[in-house]
């Protein structure tokens, strides 16, 4: 697939099969599965590095439940996914937000629109990764500021600033009742989080001797596994 100009940070796989991709370019494109170029979102002022969709969850997880027995048949098993998709996507569609190596957070009607519905503002650094909460609500953004900050999807508006890294915090996930994330920070160090507690930093987690690369929460919420520049994978009980 051609368009982008430089080099291409991110992509995702959208509910309706199409594909958003974001560039050092500014841009973001959204192709069909046929690869055609249908739509360009622009208003960064620099690097895009990180995309997410507030149906990212459904779309990895399908049918799977960790509060419930899975399906038995095909077309229960259908049915269950489609029906969790459109309950987290919900009569505004699917939300697409974006950040950049301009400090800012843009969320999209991508569906519909080629205008951002807002521009966020609040950090003090790069983005590095946005992660939508599993039931859609909410997304966190991480930054090379040190710290992370919470939103509300429907609202896009700021809800709270999370402050204990002392490096830049590369990764964050949430656990599949979208009430815990886990950070991971070039300070070597994971910290978990509940972001409706009053005192919302629960652990703070070393083990790794070097920087955290990659952090990822399982779907039925009992690990998480994080990755370092110190070449080990480590696997935590939550």
């Amino acid at each position: 697939l051609t368009g982008h100009t430089m080099s291409i940070t991110c992509l995702r796989w959208s509910g309706s099969g199409l594909i958003i991709t974001g560039s050092q370019d500014r841009n973001i494109n959204i192709y069909t599965d046929k690869g055609k170029l249908i739509k360009t979102l622009k208003g960064h002022g620099h690097w895009v590095n990180t995309i997410a969709l507030n149906t990212d969850y459904a779309l990895r997880t399908g049918y799977f439940d960790p509060k419930k027995e899975d399906p038995e048949t095909i077309e229960e098993k259908q049915e269950a996914a489609l029906k969790k998709f459109k309950n987290i996507k919900g009569n505004k569609g699917e939300r697409l937000v974006s950040g950049s190596d301009d400090n800012t957070i843009y969320v999209w009607d991508y569906e519909n629109s080629k205008k951002a519905i807002t521009r966020l503002t609040g950090h003090q650094q790069p983005i590095n990764l946005l992660s939508f909460s599993p039931n859609g609500q909410t997304f966190a953004s991480a930054s090379y500021d040190k710290s992370l900050k919470i939103w509300d999807t429907q609202t896009a508006k700021f809800k709270t600033t999370l402050r204990a890294h002392v490096g830049a915090v590369y990764q964050v996930c949430w656990s599949s009742d979208s009430r815990l994330i886990v950070s991971g920070s070039k300070d070597s160090t994971l910290k978990v989080w509940d972001i409706n507690a009053k005192k919302k930093l629960l652990f703070d987690l070393p083990g790794h001797a070097d920087e955290i690369y990659s952090v990822d929460w399982s779907p039925d919420g009992r690990c998480v596994a994080s990755g370092s520049k110190d070449k080990l994978v480590k696997i935590w009980t939550a």
